[in-house]
């Protein structure tokens, strides 16, 4: 026994400098003697003493702590912390992003000092790298990114923990019996996390609502919205707000307003759309000039400041559009009814007018109020139908009422001049440095119980590029009206930076794995690179891949007073104007435009910015609840075809294993390296493959290979393959 505590006793304290450090930093006003710091780390022999002592001295010794009187010291104020925003990895570590340095900011799991995934935090970095990267410790937790989280109840006789969904977690929240509420063991719930004390092992927190078994369909939707804190119905209030509103069409109302209910007008949509937010009309000109109005649903015409609607508009800044479900910004009597441009219905819209030659050369514009009559409604497919005949033979078109009407001839041929106009835009904007971005979307098949029976792709055609291209049109103009008007005016614009040299570095490696080149000596030599590599991926395997990654090499686009213009666009100036019944900064870029035809002062800009900021963070929330209800659908699709073989892509290569992408559905799992039977494998970053060691077998980015399904977990959004082979394997 002597001999085991001389051997303890004498052992060397590990990371003793970053441990000592980082106890000055969480008590920066205070000063400690040996004797404290050795009590904070529970350390009481001699010999840990005496590496204290040693430490301190040396840290005095380079000015990183001061002596305060004799024996007792703090930390130097001249030590440097910066602000960054934490980005956990699954396994307790993670990274703080912060402007403050080229590369981000290691922060190892005993370093966190209860900061959570996404928190606002004050860090130290030390001065020595560490493992070739530098290192730090968060001291402060300045905001915390969410207070509310979703997961798995488990009931204790005198106590229940909440095993929260995801990896990025990496403590389960604790929950006094008397704050679990009606929860019972393996509910799924929401929670509400609490004052997490310094001494508390894992954070305290109270249910806030019990969503459900998981694993049942409605139980895992609501849990994708409550896990960004979006809403899943109208509060009781304000449907009764809404439902009182007075929609009539009024002469009075009509008589503020250009009347443009006589010229031949038009919808095209989905053929599942149930709310119509704009629409297009068409007149030859006596000039020659073909008049085309873009009218968008006048919301703010109903959405009044400062009501219980537009609060609640506000704070849920969209529409959020889930696999089975649409979450509407307004409530159904704005959205579905009043504001929705339903043909055959008078409507309050507010207007883009444009008088356009051949060239599709704008030579008159004209913004404001008006009141339409929409002749008819098409569906895309209607539309299309109508550019690949090029004659007169028009598909019957279905009103909303169920009865069918045939439309006239005249919209066949204006949609077939809007349409030669539009592929004239777009060719334009392509050769100004636009990207052109036609991402497959992927869209399920579903029965009456919401049951994923069939997948399919929503593809871009020229029905769609033609709405697209005037609504660009309408955009950019209102942007440009306003933007170029002097003394400079307060508005919202939509904004995209130029792409981070450092990620178009990295893709340009990761597609030169499937045989592509990229040239990016300057923005036009990229922008037309850029559109080469989408242009050759189409139809090929790698398509979604590719197109993903470059996507993601791009900056992202965001609301701001500050206008930058719009890389991806090739815009100078650029604002979204044309979907108010699903974007709120639509419904402000109405208000300011209206009151700045009305010959109103600049409005103010900073709360503006902070309505901006605010709509990017609900939107940027939207997209990801919209990916994890398709990640969770194709889970779900994936479950009932377990038996089956697929042919996959490699979507991605770790250390852990491959990413294999169904090139049939779209849909993506993991390959575990330990399910990786046919050689010993290792990864090589630097060939984004796993390469064997005996038989020199490689599984590279892009490769085709066989996968089946080896296991799905709804509740994490999880898909495990097993890996058959690559595709010349006999199946």
């Amino acid at each position: 026994m002597p001999r085991h505590k001389n051997k303890k006793s004498n052992r060397r304290i590990s990371d003793l400098t970053n441990t000592i450090i980082g106890i000055f930093n969480k008590n920066r006003n205070q000063s400690f003697n040996y004797k404290q710091i050795a009590a904070k780390l529970q350390l009481n022999d001699a010999s840990s003493r005496n590496q204290i002592i040693k430490k301190l001295n040396e840290l005095l010794a380079k000015k990183e702590i001061v002596e305060t009187e004799r024996g007792k010291y703090k930390i130097a104020f001249n030590a440097e912390y910066h602000i960054g925003k934490l980005d956990m990895a699954s396994r307790g570590s993670g990274y703080v992003i912060t402007d403050d340095f080229d590369e981000d900011i290691y922060i190892a799991a005993n370093k966190m000092n209860k900061a959570l995934d996404g928190d606002e935090v004050e860090f130290y970095v030390y001065k020595r790298r560490k493992r070739g990267k530098l290192e730090g410790e968060i001291t402060k937790i300045i905001k915390r990114e969410k207070t509310e989280y979703v997961g798995v109840i488990q009931v204790h006789r005198n106590y229940s923990f909440v095993v929260v969904d995801g990896t990025k977690m990496y403590k389960d929240i604790f929950i006094p019996n008397n704050r679990k509420g009606k929860a019972e063991d393996g509910d799924k719930v929401l929670v509400s996390l609490e004052e997490w004390e310094e001494k508390a092992d894992s954070p305290p927190g109270r249910v806030l609502k019990v969503l459900g078994r998981p694993g049942e369909h409605n139980t895992e939707i609501h849990s994708i919205l409550a896990e960004y804190g979006l809403p899943s119905e109208f509060p009781s209030e304000v449907e009764s707000f809404a439902n009182e509103l007075d929609t009539t069409i009024t002469a009075q109302e009509i008589a503020k307003r250009r009347d443009m209910r006589k010229a031949l007008t038009f919808t095209i949509d989905p053929k599942d759309a149930k709310d119509f937010d704009d629409a297009l009309s068409f007149e030859v000109k006596d000039n020659g000039l073909y008049e085309i109005g873009i009218h968008i649903a006048d919301v703010s015409h109903y959405l009044k400041e400062n009501t219980l609607l537009d609060d609640e508009a506000y704070q849920r800044g969209t529409s959020v559009y889930l696999v089975d479900r649409v979450v509407p910004m307004l409530p159904e009597i704005l959205s579905n009814n009043a504001c929705s441009l339903r043909p055959q219905e008078e409507k309050y819209t507010f207007s883009a007018i444009f008088q356009m030659n051949d060239k599709a050369e704008v030579k008159k514009q004209w913004f404001g109020r008006t009141v339409i009559y929409s002749d008819a409604r098409f569906s895309y497919e209607e539309a299309q139908a109508i550019i690949e005949n090029q004659n007169n033979q028009i598909p019957e078109a279905v009103s909303l009422t169920g009865k069918p009407y045939k439309t006239d001839p005249s919209i066949a041929d204006a949609i077939l001049k809007m349409d030669a106009l539009a592929k004239t835009m777009r060719i334009q904007r392509m050769k100004n440095g636009a990207i052109s971005f036609d991402k497959v979307e992927v869209k399920f098949d579903l029965d009456e119980n919401a049951n994923p029976t069939g997948v399919f792709f929503k593809t871009s055609k020229d029905a769609n590029k033609l709405i697209e291209e005037f609504m660009l049109l309408a955009n950019k103009k209102v942007a440009e009206f306003i933007g170029k008007q002097s003394p400079p005016k307060t508005f919202v614009y939509r904004v995209h930076d130029e792409p981070d040299a450092s990620k178009l570095i990295a893709l340009k490696g990761l597609v030169s794995t499937f045989g592509y080149k990229l040239n990016f000596k300057d923005r036009k030599s990229i922008s037309a690179s850029l559109n080469k590599l989408l242009n050759n991926v189409q139809g090929k395997k790698e398509q979604n891949l590719v197109d993903t990654l470059t996507i993601r090499s791009m900056s992202k686009a965001e609301y701001s007073t500050h206008n930058i213009g719009h890389y991806g666009l090739a815009f100078d100036y650029y604002t979204h104007f044309t979907s108010p019944i699903r974007r709120y900064p639509d419904v402000m870029v109405h208000r300011l435009l209206q009151h700045y035809l009305d010959g109103g002062k600049t409005a103010g800009e900073a709360i503006y910015e902070e309505r901006c900021v605010h709509s990017s963070n609900m939107e940027n929330l939207a997209t990801k609840a919209e990916r994890d209800s398709i990640k969770y659908m194709q889970i779900r699709f994936m479950e009932n075809h377990r038996d089956e073989a697929f042919l996959g892509v490699i979507s991605g290569v770790t250390d852990w294993g491959i990413y294999v992408e169904i090139i049939s559905n779209k849909c993506e799992g993991m390959v575990s390296v330990r399910d990786m039977k046919d050689d010993i494998f290792t990864f090589d970053q630097s060939q984004y493959a796993m390469v064997g060691s005996r038989k020199g077998i490689v599984y590279q980015l892009g490769d085709e290979v066989i996968v089946k399904v080896k296991n799905t977990d709804l509740v994490k959004k999880h898909l495990d393959f097993y890996l058959i082979g690559k595709q010349e394997t006999d199946i």
